[in-house]
């Protein structure tokens, strides 16, 4: 599979359907900003709905859901692709984790298509695809290590660098060809979209920021992100 980085054709800009949500700031249990290029790990509980929010617009943000009451059962794109018959994410989409059952419900999204594929950005992939020289900067797997290594909530649940697997590339443009090819094109979102779920479960969410510099995914300048999340009752 060739793996580039292209501006997308505008056949690759279509969104799925969007809806805006009901929920309002002022409800919210706890609204946090995630600086560009960071991690978070937090908690969200079964019935609680999870925003994401793209500050300033075409800001990917890497994301791995865990059951919180079984951490080796966590998201798995191969299971969601399968089961939902979808490459992209979008309204109405449920993520599957590795045991097959729903950990979580999109229920709102004003972007329209978020990522299966393009997994988390490494030392090892952007030196393969961009040059030796990209292979001291800064990645989401660096993010989700370092998370995993001094976090908190991290050595509380015990999750480590080896529990990293697949995620969800939210507000990232991952075209795939006819021919096969995969490519990490613009982005389709703006300043102030934002994805939100429900949790299906007890969920631990596992987020970077994505700090990539060297394809298009991020505008070639990472920017902040804020994450709220409503109580079931939603205040």
């Amino acid at each position: 599979m060739n793996i580039q980085s292209i501006t997308a054709p505008a056949s690759f800009k279509l969104s799925a359907p969007l809806q805006e949500s009901p929920l309002t700031e002022a409800t919210a249990l706890r609204s946090e900003i995630c600086a560009a290029g960071e991690p978070w790990m937090g908690r969200v509980a079964q019935g609680q709905t999870f925003r994401i929010v793209d500050l300033e617009g075409n800001q990917a943000v890497d994301t791995i859901f865990f059951n919180a009451n079984n951490l080796q059962e966590r998201y798995s794109s191969a299971h969601t692709i399968r089961k939902s018959g979808q490459l992209y994410l979008g309204l109405g989409s449920k993520l599957y984790s590795s045991n097959g059952d729903v950990l979580a419900t999109i229920s709102a999204d004003t972007c329209g298509r978020h990522d299966t594929l393009g997994g988390a950005c490494a030392s090892e992939s952007n030196t393969v695809r961009y040059s030796l020289g990209k292979h001291a900067m800064h990645s989401c797997r660096d993010n989700f290590m370092t998370a995993l290594m001094t976090f908190p909530l991290a050595e509380e649940i015990g999750l480590e660098v080896g529990d990293i697997g697949a995620n969800i590339n939210f507000f990232m443009n991952v075209p795939v060809l006819a021919d096969g090819e995969l490519f990490f094109a613009d982005g389709i979102s703006g300043a102030g979209k934002y994805v939100e779920i429900v949790a299906e479960m007890d969920l631990i969410v596992l987020i970077s920021n994505c700090p990539q510099l060297n394809n298009p995914c991020n505008g070639y300048n990472p920017t902040p992100i804020q994450l709220i999340t409503w109580d079931a009752n939603h205040g």
